[in-house]
């Protein structure tokens, strides 16, 4: 019988993960059949039409009664849309798979967390990145000792979206809506990729020095009194950018930092792991290549993965023929739905999705207090 498959949320994440809905019969056969059953949203007619875009048979308002009508629930709506809805669905024993960051505070996540914990049904959280065949490749060498012990980590994923004051105001620019900017739109990528590399080589992120700033303080509403709203302009109560510098268990530093404010960035999402014996970086703008050098080498090589045996590539196309930023969905939902299916575990987990909060929470205390700050203080 087929998972009946709910979605909140038919936006940006919604139409990427419908994508990667339409494709895993196509390419990946022994994914669990799947109905697009019921999406979720407030607005009626925009609901209707995304409906039929994206291949759902059923619309609804409120997420509460389709919790009760399907078999996997995807929260895929704004940061402060996730507990709630996500906490009932486990209750339920529904599996949820959640948009990231977890929650738009550590306290949520941590209830998002017990839920999961509470709950028979398994919960993901949506690091795709994960999922990029160079990124497992990568990770596959640093599990085999390849770089020797790691002593060094560096992050940073910068967009230029906001270097325009004019770009109108949205929730994401909302501390109370999105609970950060830069930090935990961008940042949560970059601190959770860090751990999934790393994490078991040079143990969690220990302690924290961070610095965030807005450089724009205020952003027209789009219409403005035209489109009915009272105001103009709302203020901006979240990062634009941040930079934090980390100590993991084993001493090894890590440097990361996200910018929605870059210039001349669109979607620039790079990390590097030094360690002594070896080298690699990876950059998602050139994302079916790793570069990495081994001991003694004299520069780094340019490795391309998109041969047969690469991760997750034998699915798609001859080798050489490269995958895109949709593939990581498609990749994503087939490991979290055959979980699913098979009563298995996934990860990320809402317990990865929990670890990255509390660095993201360090952090912004860091800024705080003007001092290096422990996580989970």
């Amino acid at each position: 019988m087929a998972l009946r498959i709910g979605v909140l949320g038919y936006r940006f994440m919604g139409r990427a993960h419908s994508n990667a809905f339409a494709r895993l019969p196509m390419f990946f056969p022994d994914a669990p059949e799947i109905e697009r059953h019921t999406l979720v949203g407030r607005d009626e007619d925009a609901l209707a039409d995304a409906a039929d875009r994206l291949g759902f048979a059923n619309t609804a308002t409120d997420w509460e009664s389709a919790i009760d009508d399907v078999d996997v629930f995807y929260n895929l709506g704004p940061n402060f849309v996730h507990p709630e809805p996500s906490i009932e669905a486990l209750e339920a024993d529904v599996p949820v798979f959640c948009e990231k960051p977890l929650a738009p505070t550590l306290d949520d996540a941590e209830r998002m967390a017990d839920a999961a914990d509470a709950s028979d049904a398994i919960a993901g959280c949506a690091f795709n990145y994960r999922f990029v065949p160079a990124i497992q490749y990568a990770k596959n060498l640093i599990e085999a000792g390849e770089l020797g012990e790691v002593r060094q980590v560096r992050g940073k994923y910068l967009q230029d979206w906001g270097v325009d004051p004019e770009e109108p105001w949205s929730w994401r620019m909302d501390g109370e809506l999105a609970g950060s900017g830069a930090l935990g739109d961008l940042g949560a990528h970059t601190i959770d990729l860090a751990r999934f590399l790393v994490g078991e080589h040079a143990g969690s992120i220990e302690r924290v020095s961070g610095h965030l700033r807005t450089f724009v303080d205020e952003r027209p509403v789009e219409g403005g009194e035209e489109s009915g709203e009272s105001e103009d302009a709302r203020e901006v109560t979240v990062d634009d950018a941040y930079s934090a510098q980390a100590e993991f268990a084993n001493g090894a530093m890590g440097t990361f930092e996200a910018s929605r404010v870059a210039d001349g960035h669109k979607n620039d999402h790079t990390i590097a792991v030094h360690g002594t014996d070896g080298s690699l970086r990876f950059s998602l703008e050139r994302l079916n290549e790793l570069e990495l050098l081994r001991d003694g080498d004299r520069g780094y090589e340019t490795v391309l993965v998109t041969d047969a045996d690469d991760p997750y590539v034998e699915h798609w196309w001859p080798p050489g023929h490269v995958l895109g930023w949709e593939h990581t969905f498609v990749h994503e939902d087939s490991e979290f739905l055959s979980a699913v299916d098979q009563d298995g575990a996934f990860q990320p987990s809402f317990a990865d999705g929990l670890a990255v909060q509390r660095v993201l929470d360090a952090i912004e205390r860091s800024d705080d207090r003007g001092e290096w700050t422990g996580v989970g203080e």
